[in-house]
């Protein structure tokens, strides 16, 4: 990294002629009319604390604004193709080049989207394999296409290119088999009224519905669940079984036909044909997967897995990490394509050859250099972190030999150990020094020291924020007073303290799991712990896989768990191979604890109808206070009312939405307040009620902080607030939509929602990253909460990169040394200032860089 004196700091852009971007009066969001010059052809990074309008002036004005000029001059129907962002609410943006935006963005939520397709090598090794691949004698020559799981000609016929095969089996449909067909006992078929008429046809058929399913005949189970037959009968619904006989022996008139589907046949079909997550979700539970026995998991058919190169087929070379697969190509890209064995006979293949994998190996090298080696092709995008996947499309841009562009990154070190951050500086200078412009939000100092020009937005967060607080190079920014950035410019240093002595150990053996083989590890209990290491060398198989699969498994066999978030997530991951359980257990301490809390980045919520306030429960305080004023017993109001989910209370124009979509068709939808309710979400009669002078609407428009000072005479309310405050989400609105939030946001959150619990015993609290997203002010909030909850007498477990967590935990667990196969073990463990004297952990030098000797030693 070039020492900042001998940076260009922004190339003198300013002096320049048309060398700036000029915006002029920006109030996108929280932007407060910004006038602000940035320099094109420069690394210009935006800074500020979290939610201060970052993201407002970068994406939501600079980017939105270059995508809606490009899209002008396309033709309307290819505009139907983007995902348009709305117009940006400026006065006047002058200078701004083309824009590609690389945003924090999870997975793709299909397996068939991949790190080769991401990266476009996929699309290299299928025409290798056609063009340059060893045939088996008498094969005709195959097309790319061949190769592609993705299409007809490629995919296994019999998995369709998944990999692996669906079926239902007496067990997975009926789970206990000592119910009833009328008390549900096939699980399996739908619920509510079509599992109903399905009963109400097996007894028109003529089947026991009221013995307990182990009981019924072999024969007759077997019809009930695997028939593919669909007769249509008569049904007469609420008769008993013998009503229903006599009927049928009458031919009384039915209450309607209905037809009969078996539960095997239902299952499948729905999966295949159902456009509703939840209703797919439902059936997938009673679903079993195994590799398909035809491809053997590997997608393709006989004919194009018959070829190969190297001595693999397509699908094993797919399989190999991107650092094995460069070496794979290497020796084909750098031999003479005359002296290849193959030039004899085939020498346009050995060419070929030569040539693709010379592209390939390009290619991969700035994925090996951008942290990356230990993924492998196949690795599908809804496993990847957002900082890895981002990364992914930041290699293929460096490839692109794009001039003249801006390129929009959101905190492109996410996820990165510091070690991996300076490979990224060398592929943004790539960017850079190609003639491009690179508009970087970030919090991570090093990424921040390295720019040529900062913007800090601030001072403050939401409506605390939204103004230009400097613009110009990095040495400026120190004597701008009101900026929360430029204390933390000098290398940051943490005093070492004297580290929490542990109450016990936590210590797991034979741990087996991704890169993790027969790892043991001891985790200390009573304090808080940082689990270090760079990307990929298996902090997370350990710590939110393998600790999690144990000590939930030790929990459920004696004590109740809970966890915070969601317990699974919402993405249909059927198409994916599970991943094997964590082999392993736990040798000592797992006895001490009674709860176990995740505090992961997933969403509060998917819809726009979960909020902060829903999903903290402060809602229903809210709530009740409202429908305890005089005004709302004397109109019989209860605390449903002012609910916005509720017919009774809500605006019904905008269903309790608060706004309206207009769809333009070959433009932006345009969403638009309700006209009815003007964005309140309620109806006039609901929103006449006041607490305190203040309606329902206006309460979910306050901030936290505001929100904590009006509610201040109120225990319960004001706990809640100040928690959310202290975690540093205090600029968020209560009413804000969780659709709106980013991982950060959601994770503090939950974590909030964790401090207001009081329970009995000791409780194991992991963290994923939770610095993901906040500025160094943030961090040091984070860390007086999490020292709270240890204080409190529990323990907490963190995977992190940020030093400045590390240096301030009590104990240090560096996994490694590298990543992928390269990595799984524990190169070193103890208090900080120990590891930081390691001469194994690459984690080693950066923490030492941080950690400052005690206050009176030298």
């Amino acid at each position: 990294m070039r020492p900042l004196s001998m940076r260009p700091h922004a190339l003198v852009a300013s002096t320049v002629a048309g060398g700036v971007v000029r915006v002029r009066g920006a109030r996108t969001n929280n932007l407060c009319g910004v006038d602000v010059d940035i320099p094109r052809d420069a690394l210009v990074v935006f800074t500020g604390v979290s939610g201060s309008g970052k993201s407002s002036l970068a994406f939501g004005t600079l980017y939105a604004e270059a995508q809606r000029r490009y899209l002008e001059s396309v033709s309307p129907y290819a505009r139907r193709l983007f995902h348009q962002l709305g117009v940006p609410d400026v006065d006047e943006i002058d200078g701004l080049p083309p824009a590609v935006a690389l945003q924090q963005q999870r997975g793709a939520p299909t397996t068939r989207s991949s790190v080769g397709s991401v990266t476009t090598l996929s699309n290299l090794l299928r025409m290798l394999y056609s063009r340059a691949g060893t045939y088996p004698p008498g094969a005709s020559m195959r097309h790319a296409e061949d190769f592609s799981p993705n299409t007809p000609q490629g995919a296994c016929p019999a998995c369709h290119g998944l990999g692996r095969i669906y079926d239902a089996t007496e067990a997975s449909m009926v789970p206990d088999d000592r119910l009833t067909i009328r008390d549900r006992a096939i699980a399996a078929w739908p619920p509510a009224w079509h599992g109903q008429n399905l009963r109400d046809i097996a007894v028109t058929l003529g089947y026991d519905v009221d013995t307990p399913w182990r009981d019924l005949p072999r024969k007759d189970r077997d019809w009930l669940l695997f028939t593919d037959e669909t007769p249509t009968m008569p049904v007469y619904a609420g008769f008993t079984p013998a009503e229903t006989r006599r009927a049928l022996k009458r031919k009384d008139e039915p209450s309607y036909m209905g037809t009969f589907s078996g539960a095997r046949r239902y299952l499948l079909q729905t999966f295949a044909s159902t456009e509703s997550a939840v209703v797919k979700r439902r059936v997938s539970r009673y679903l079993i997967g195994a590799d398909c026995p035809a491809c053997g998991g590997r997608r393709l058919r006989p004919e194009a897995l018959a070829v190969t190169f190297a001595g693999l087929d397509i699908a094993a070379i797919s399989r190999l990490p991107l650092t094995t697969l460069s070496e794979t190509l290497r020796p084909f890209a750098t031999s003479d394509p005359a002296t290849a064995p193959s030039a004899v006979d085939h020498p346009e293949k050995a060419i070929v050859a030569q040539r693709i994998a010379a592209d390939a190996v390009e290619r991969l090298e700035v994925l090996l250099d951008l942290g990356l080696g230990y993924l492998t092709l196949e690795r599908s995008t809804p496993t990847l972190s957002p900082g890895e996947l981002q990364r992914l499309r930041l290699a293929t841009q460096v490839r692109s030999n794009l001039f003249g562009v801006v390129y929009v990154l959101d905190e492109p070190s996410a996820g990165l150990h510091p070690a991996d951050t300076e490979a990224l500086l060398r592929a943004l200078d790539r960017l850079r020094e190609a003639g491009n412009s690179l508009f970087v939000i970030e919090h991570e100092l090093d990424v921040i020291r390295h720019a040529d020009w900062i913007v800090d937005v601030g001072p403050d967060a939401g409506t605390g924020g939204g103004r230009v607080l400097y613009s110009g190079p990095l040495k400026g920014l120190a004597s701008v007073t009101a900026s929360r950035t430029r204390r933390y410019l000098e290398p940051a240093t943490v005093e070492a303290r004297t580290p929490r002595r542990p109450r016990g150990w936590l210590r797991l053996a034979g741990v087996t799991r991704n890169n993790l083989r027969d790892l043991e590890v001891a985790f200390p209990l009573g304090v808080m712990t940082a689990v270090a290491g760079v990307s990929g060398s298996g902090k997370s198989s350990l710590v939110s896989q393998a600790l999690l699969e144990l000590v939930t498994a030790r929990l459920g066999a004696h004590e109740p768990a809970t966890t915070a978030g969601e317990a699974a997530d919402d993405r249909l991951d059927l198409e994916r191979a599970p991943e094997r359980p964590t082999a392993g257990r736990i040798a000592e301490g797992g006895e001490r604890f009674t709860r176990l809390v995740c505090v992961d980045q997933k969403p509060i919520g998917r819809t726009p109808r979960s909020n902060l306030a829903t999903y903290t429960g402060l809602f229903d305080h809210v709530r009740k206070l409202f429908a305890a004023t005089r005004q709302a017993r004397a109109r019989r109001y209860d605390a449903g009312r002012f609910s916005f989910n509720v017919a009774a209370g809500r605006c019904e124009q905008c269903a309790g939405e608060g706004f309206v979509m207009v769809e333009l068709l070959f433009l932006p939808s345009v969403y638009t307040p309700c006209p009815t309710c003007h964005g309140a979400r309620y109806n006039a009669k609901t929103l006449e009620v006041r607490y305190r002078e203040r309606s329902i609407a206006d309460v979910l428009e306050m901030t936290v902080d505001e929100a904590a000072v009006f509610f201040a005479d109120h225990a319960a309310l004001r706990g809640s607030l100040d928690v959310l405050g202290r975690v540093g989400v205090g600029y968020l609105r209560l009413g804000q939509s969780a659709t709106e939030l980013s991982g950060g946001e959601a994770q503090r959150i939950k974590l909030a929602t964790e401090l207001q619990r009081s329970g009995r015993g000791e409780t194991l609290y992991v963290l994923d990253e939770p610095t993901t997203g906040l500025h160094p002010a943030d961090v040091e909030r984070l860390l007086a909460q999490l020292a709270g909850l240890v204080d409190a007498g529990h323990t907490v477990v963190v995977v992190e990169h940020d030093m400045q967590v590390i240096a301030a935990s009590d104990w240090v667990i560096d996994i490694g040394p590298g990543a992928g196969a390269a990595g799984g073990r524990v190169v070193a463990s103890g208090v900080p200032a120990d590891v930081a004297r390691s001469r194994n952990s690459r984690t080693a030098p950066y923490l030492a860089r941080t950690l400052a000797p005690p206050a009176g030693r030298p």
